[in-house]
């Protein structure tokens, strides 16, 4: 089923009043599918009397005019863009770079240009289409859109499969930075099981059942005001928002999660005036990985990077001293 070309306008009337929004909408269209007619719902494509409704069974009224639009389509593969790149290490086999925060690693629905991919096939060129897939093309890890700091990117297929591997076996060094709401021990661990949130499927969460094992250490490395830790995080097994998820389900959410961070924390009224108003800004998840080390798949040398935090994040640092 293909999507009609031109927006889509329904006149509820007798038939269709009392109907939900998305099965009224399909029936009426007739060749998209009510699954497609809700995604867009949710995405915000749908404009009731004028106003968006996200809400697939909303129910109808006679009289009501809905208007439901249809995105233009998007390439069947990533597109090259000229976007710029903090390459730390580049050979002839891979990239290691300090992706920005606010970068999106690869097209998904909502984010089909402007991510990491298409920077990297703008930077590689087209030898670069197809290693590890056509979508995501040399990637081997990610990292969420606001979560800044180090990546490593495969060149050629036998390094991809190689870094896919020891990613998978634990065979790489890597240590993230958190800002996390709250005072932590010394030193600790998380191993809840991580799995979709049967409340909200674009959440994870720590689930009794059905979820994948995870593993979170963690070490304190600085108190601000006994009200916010900065910690070091290191993953023994690397599950969707793990860090994340571990600490908010502890109690211990990141300053600024937009995901996970769903009330002010009652540790915010430890702080002081001024840190309090820029832990509460802060506009994204205060994660960033700051540690990379792995042996090199052809050459078998052992390569280690070591970035600090973007400059937001410093600033951030600063403030919470007081």
């Amino acid at each position: 089923m293909s999507d009609p070309v031109s927006p889509f306008r329904l006149v509820v009337d007798a038939s269709t009043a009392g109907q939900r929004a998305d099965r009224a909408l399909a029936d009426a269209i007739g060749t998209v599918s009510r699954s497609r007619v809700k995604a867009l719902i949710e995405s915000g494509n749908l404009s009731v009397n004028g106003k968006t409704v996200c809400e697939p069974a909303e129910t109808l009224r006679d009289g009501m005019e809905m208007v439901l639009t249809f995105p233009a389509p998007t390439p069947a593969r990533p597109v090259a863009e000229q976007i710029p790149l903090n390459i730390l290490y580049e050979d002839d086999d891979l990239i290691v770079l300090d992706k920005q925060a606010g970068l999106v690693t690869h097209p998904a629905p909502g984010n089909e240009t402007g991510t990491l991919v298409n920077a990297l096939l703008g930077h590689c060129g087209e030898g670069f289409e197809g290693i590890g897939g056509e979508k995501r093309p040399g990637i081997v890890h990610r990292l969420d859109k606001d979560t800044s700091g180090l990546m490593v990117v495969a060149k050629t297929a036998m390094v991809h499969n190689a870094l896919s591997e020891a990613f998978a076996a634990r065979d790489i060094d890597r240590a993230y930075l958190a800002l996390a709401w709250g005072l932590l021990p010394a030193e600790g661990e998380f191993d809840g099981s991580i799995g979709r949130d049967k409340r909200d499927r674009k959440r994870m969460a720590v689930v009794g059942s059905g979820g994948k094992v995870a593993l979170t250490r963690f070490k304190l490395i600085e108190p601000y005001q006994a009200a916010v830790s900065l910690i070091e995080c290191r993953l023994a097994t690397g599950r969707t928002h793990q860090i994340r998820v571990h600490l908010s389900n502890a109690g211990h959410p990141l300053l600024g999660d937009p995901v996970y961070l769903r009330r002010i924390p009652a540790a915010a009224r430890g702080l002081s005036q001024d840190a309090k108003e820029a832990a509460l800004d802060f506009p994204r998840q205060a994660l960033h990985a700051t540690r990379l080390g792995f042996i090199h798949p052809r050459t078998k040398k052992q390569l280690s990077f070591e970035t600090a935090p973007p400059e937001d994040f410093q600033a951030l640092k600063k403030r919470l001293i007081g």
